[in-house]
């Protein structure tokens, strides 16, 4: 079923797509644009192609920072091609002529400067949804409509190759082992919840996330499924400019407010945003069975509600320093925090009857419970980045700093309402602090045009404490209980080595980048009974690329990987909100490792169509998963707790992952744009002295957008993924829809926007299982997920160029959101007025 399920949709894309197949040779069209004044060259200039005769290009590219460009992919034809940039009058060449898929090299074009200043400038430029490069998947967000108003999980829901279900938790090829960072760094505020960081970000503030399955040897190994890289706006043009953006809804509210103020050599970015999720009710139910060692069999049947609400905001403040035409320094620091608060009231029936049906006792209790969270994290860095006369040979050092704070709290009572006990009741306050200190140092020498070599080390220290302090009920009092309180310290200190090369060869025939990468870990824990011995870790990677013409790449990848357990994972805090659910950590883990290969074909089409397939396999040892272990009666330091599902993350055996991702996206008109990502995968898990368990699960996406003119569009967007079947039960199917449309006005200064999310249906109903020997649980949940929503944005600025120091800026092209532990990005073209934001969490 499998083999048919991915045959029927291989066929179904190559169907789409063949219309737009044109077999014959592409060719090239180069060239150079200049300063007529003053000789230097223009980067980031934009160059465009147009058919002869046509009004509207339909292709185009940014010159480097040598004002050099080639755009690819040209069927033979005639041509007119045209030059801008700001500050200067467009030069357009006409009758370009393209034959038999050669090369047609245009020469130097001159942009003469425009006679007086500007005033005022707007700069409009699009970039393509989805771009595939040799190591990453990108995601651009500019024209996503549904997400506008959203956070960023709503823009993950999205990307090719990340599933994520209604709680936020997020899949990369199916794995939730991921490395995630911001501007290309890590920060503290991810390991305290990865769930409520996520959906603290706004959307309006992320211009790009990457998606990096196998990354090279130049990348920190953590993270056995891959690495997602939020990329937040900043702005690199001249003057003073920013944006403002507001929304509200029925179920969320948000603001950001982004400033960007540059003069000459040296420029400012600040920012802010806030957000709040508004209070929500959400009833359900658990049905638990289970038997004792006597054959009695105990029914637990629990049916409330709960309400929840969630606030964040998130604050920064960037400064870069061009400090020569080789030297740049950036330094950053930002401010952020996020929280949450939920109660809800539970009754509860426990009946237990005898081997033959007869009742032995029945129990019924109301329970009253309320959590709350919250953590702050403050994120300190300064790059410094050097260039040499040697195009492409640079050092970077960086150093990062990351304070984080946080603090959990729960309370629940147990009444009794028709027997004689008297109530119980726990109350928990868990305070904790997460520091993490980077220090790399990167170094690029390219040894020939097809050759470059790659090299850095890295230290990576991570302090974390907290304590844990409980009270329970007695008498009606609660009174501290000094078995139940205590500290845990973790500290992990990483030293890190890389060796990494690129090359060309069989005369640019096959593309190859390879490395090695080094990670000697020591960890210390002072919890009773922690012993985690030092380890050393050699993570190799290699990916093997091939262009099939001017359209269409293969690619073959294998890395490894590594996945520490984090703060969530190792806290040794009981959980103990519901008694007869306790959830808690393990500060006994092993690291997990996996290897993964992976397997991908692009191709792209005349018309503006793409496809991106990828097939993977991924083997996961000392496999890092929750397990839930039913007691009759479990003791806690001193405490007996009755009929109690006690839930832990353990290293369970290995597992094994494969799967294949389908990617398209097709221009049906002008006006109508179609986009599509498939995802099927299957998962077995073998655990020593159990069976080996296989689940198969899919999810399929579709997304259609369509222009109306008068810069008035509209886009839908569905998701569905599949339930699967794991060690012990199976994981809630999800569906997702939403419809949204926006109207700019004032020369796409302003914009407006309406959304809205499952407007059919208030509730998502989620059924889940879990079994193990002696039990079996049934979970039901009604997740209220329809809103409606409303969203402003206005930009303003404006842009001064001097054309008399791009001299100066010559070699300032690489987005310096990235650290040294990611390649450089493809300078994006920007709106002048949306440009803002800068590190967040």
């Amino acid at each position: 079923m499998k083999a048919i399920y991915i045959l029927f949709l291989f066929t179904f894309f190559t169907v789409c797509v063949q219309a737009q197949v044109n077999p014959a040779a592409k060719g090239k069209i180069s060239g150079k644009v200049t300063d007529a004044a003053t000789k230097q060259p223009v980067d980031y200039a934009t160059v465009s192609v147009y058919k002869q005769g046509s009004t509207s290009p339909f292709n185009g590219i940014s010159t480097d920072p040598k004002g050099r460009f080639t755009v690819d992919n040209i069927p033979d034809g005639e041509y007119k091609v045209t030059a801008d940039f700001l500050g200067y009058q467009r030069s357009i060449i006409e009758h370009v002529i393209v034959k038999n898929g050669a090369s047609t090299v245009i020469g130097e074009i001159l942009l003469a400067p425009v006679p007086h200043q500007l005033k005022g400038v707007t700069i409009v430029a699009k970039t393509p949804t989805v771009e595939n490069r040799i190591d990453k998947m990108v995601y651009n967000p500019q024209n996503d409509l549904s997400a506008q108003g959203g956070v960023a999980i709503d823009i993950l829901k999205k990307v090719p190759q990340i599933t994520v279900d209604i709680d936020g938790n997020v899949e990369l090829q199916g794995n939730s082992n991921i490395r995630f960072l911001i501007n290309g760094k890590p920060s503290s505020i991810f390991g305290a919840s990865l769930a409520d960081a996520l959906q603290s970000i706004p959307a309006s503030q992320i211009k790009s996330i990457e998606v990096i399955t196998s990354p090279g040897a130049k990348y920190d190994a953590a993270g056995t499924g891959g690495i997602v890289n939020i990329i937040l706006k900043d702005s690199r043009v001249e003057g003073v400019n920013g944006s403002v953006n507001l929304s509200a809804g029925t179920r969320r509210e948000n603001g950001s407010f982004n400033l960007n103020v540059r003069k000459g050599n040296f420029g400012v970015n600040a920012f802010f945003s806030g957000n709040a999720q508004l209070n929500s009710n959400s009833p359900n139910t658990r049905n638990r069975t289970s038997t004792d060692s006597a054959h009695n069999t105990t029914t637990l049947f629990q049916q409330g509600s709960s309400n929840f609400t969630r606030n964040g905001y998130e604050s920064g403040l960037n400064l870069t320093w061009n400090i020569s035409k080789h030297d740049d320094l950036t330094g950053s620091i930002g401010f952020n925090h996020f929280g949450n608060h939920g109660n809800g009231i539970t009754n509860q029936d426990q009946r237990q009857v005898n081997a033959l049906g007869e009742e032995i006792s029945d129990f019924k209790s109301i329970r009253n419970s309320s959590s709350k969270f919250n953590g702050t994290s403050t994120d300190v860095s300064l790059n410094y980045k050097k260039t040499f006369e040697k195009e492409g040979q640079e050092l970077n050092v960086l150093y990062t700093e990351s304070f984080g704070r946080n603090t959990f709290s729960s309370f629940q009572q147990q009444d009794y309402l028709n027997a004689d006990i008297p109530s119980s009741g726990i109350s928990n306050n868990n305070p904790g602090k997460d520091r993490e200190t980077n220090i790399s140092v990167d170094y690029t020498h390219p040894v020939s045009k097809s050759f470059t070599i790659e090299t850095g080390a890295k230290l990576d220290f991570n302090n974390i404490n907290n304590n844990i302090i409980t009270d329970t009920l007695q008498d009606g009092v609660f009174v501290p209980n000094a078995n139940q309180t205590y500290g845990f310290s973790y500290h992990r200190k990483i030293y890190a080595y890389y060796l990494s090369a690129t090359t060309s060869v069989f005369n640019n025939f096959l593309d190859i980048k390879a490395g090695l990468r080094d990670e000697y870990t020591t960890t210390k824990a002072d919890f009773e009974g922690t012993n985690i011995p030092n380890y050393n870790i050699l993570a190799p990677s290699l990916v093997l690329s091939h262009k099939l013409g001017n359209s269409q790449s293969i690619k073959i990848s294998y890395t490894r990987r590594v996945q520490r357990p984090d703060y969530g994972d190792l806290n040794p805090f009981l959980n103990i909100s519901d008694p007869h659910n306790i959830n808690t950590g393990n500060p006994n883990l092993k690291p997990e490792l996996g290897n993964n290969f992976e397997l991908g074909y692009n191709k792209s089409f005349d018309k503006g169509a793409n496809i991106n397939i990828a097939a993977f396999y991924r083997h996961n040892t000392n496999d890092i998963q929750q397990f839930t272990t039913f007691y009759d009666s479990l003791v806690v330091n001193g405490v007996t707790y009755s009929q109690v599902s006690l839930s832990q993350r353990y290293n369970l055996g290995s597992q094994t992952r494969e799967g294949i991702n389908l990617y398209g996206s097709v221009p049906i008109t002008d006006k109508l744009s179609v986009r599509s990502n498939m995802f099927f995968s299957a998962r077995t898990s073998n655990n020593p002295g159990s069976k080996s368990v296989t689940g198969f699960s899919y999810r399929i996406n579709m997304n259609v957008q369509y222009n109306f003119g008068h810069d008035l569009s509209a886009e839908f967007f569905g998701n569905y993924r599949s339930s699967q079947k794991d060690i012990q039960g199976t994981d809630p199917k999800f569906v997702f829809y939403n419809i949204a449309m926006r109207k700019m006005i004032l020369n796409k200064k302003f914009s407006f926007g309406l959304t809205a999310s499952n407007p059919f249906a208030n509730f998502v109903g989620q059924r889940s299982t879990t079994f193990g020997s002696n039990f079996n649980q049934v979970n039901i949940r009604q997740v209220p997920i329809r809103s409606f929503g409303i969203s402003l944005s206005y930009k303003f600025g404006k842009l001064d160029f001097k054309k008399d120091d791009r001299d100066n800026r010559d070699n300032k092209d690489d987005d310096t959101n990235n650290s040294p532990d990611t390649p450089p990005l493809e300078k994006p073209k920007d709106n002048a007025g949306s440009n803002g934001g800068g590190k967040s969490k």
